[in-house]
């Protein structure tokens, strides 16, 4: 791994803006919910940063409505093909409609639990940025894979579709996600999380320019705290989080909105 790692640095640091979003997963109430967004509400995020947060179906039209304009809102997936008999599932056509700018594609537990393909990552992908949506695209590995040392191949299978359906990688953040520190309190460490980021940096430079490679957001997910983040967010290839758990607690998710603010980096 460690030569690898030598042939991405090298390429070049990002130059992209800081990305926080947050994942609320299948929890909450209508209670927990306007609890949470009123703690967003209060907390102050830096201006220079976008910050994305994902509610449940049922609740999006009511976050989008009430949460402040500091916040944009996400759809947790979307359908890979435009309205039609798919009964249970929502279109990128739908959320384009409702006002919903973001979608995630290609999360972990959706490819675990509900059998998604890369494939069927790249085609959703696809379909939502060609109905105007801009794509949190996920992707990772088990620990496994990892151990059978079966990392970067991994990877590559997931970007590979991606490369082949995606025209306009500007509307696209990577979110790397490795499996095995999905809710799981693990961590990768920084340097772990940025070997992996340096990665994906060199084959978005290998298919797509050194330009365009520095301007994509890759973002980590996997047990991101408000007590692991300012670190996190010193690496050169990291630029930003995928946030779980954590996003469900407003004062912890603001702090991390904050990883990169002076203050923070000085702790």
């Amino acid at each position: 791994m460690a030569s690898l790692l030598n042939l991405a640095r090298g390429m070049g640091a990002s130059s992209a803006k800081f990305f926080v979003g947050g994942n609320w997963k299948c929890n909450g109430t209508h209670a927990s919910v306007e609890k949470l967004v009123a703690d967003l509400n209060a907390g102050e995020v830096p201006s220079d940063i976008d910050v994305v947060v994902a509610p449940p179906f049922i609740y999006i039209d009511w976050v989008r409505a009430n949460i402040k304009s500091a916040y944009k809102v996400a759809a947790q997936n979307c359908w890979s093909k435009p309205d039609g008999a798919y009964t249970g599932e929502i279109s990128a056509e739908m959320l384009k409609d409702a006002g919903v700018p973001w979608v995630v594609t290609g999360h972990s537990e959706r490819r675990l639990l509900l059998g998604e393909s890369s494939g069927t990552v790249g085609l959703k992908t696809a379909h939502a940025l060609d109905v105007g949506l801009s794509v949190i695209a996920c992707i990772g590995e088990t620990l496994e894979q990892r151990n059978a040392g079966n990392l970067y191949t991994t990877i590559d299978l997931q970007l590979q579709p991606l490369f082949e359906n995606v025209k306009d990688w500007s509307r696209v953040v990577l979110a790397y996600e490795p499996v095995w520190a999905i809710g799981t309190g693990v961590v990768a460490t920084p340097a772990q999380a940025q070997e992996v980021h340096a990665y994906v940096r060199k084959a978005l430079t290998d298919r797509l320019g050194k330009t365009a490679a520095q301007s994509i957001r890759v973002i980590y997910g996997g047990s991101v705290t408000d007590a692991n983040c300012n670190e996190l967010a010193t690496q050169e290839d990291i630029d930003g989080f995928l946030v779980g758990g954590a996003s469900l607690k407003g004062e912890a998710f603001v702090r991390i909105c904050n990883a990169r603010a002076p203050a923070a980096v000085g702790k």
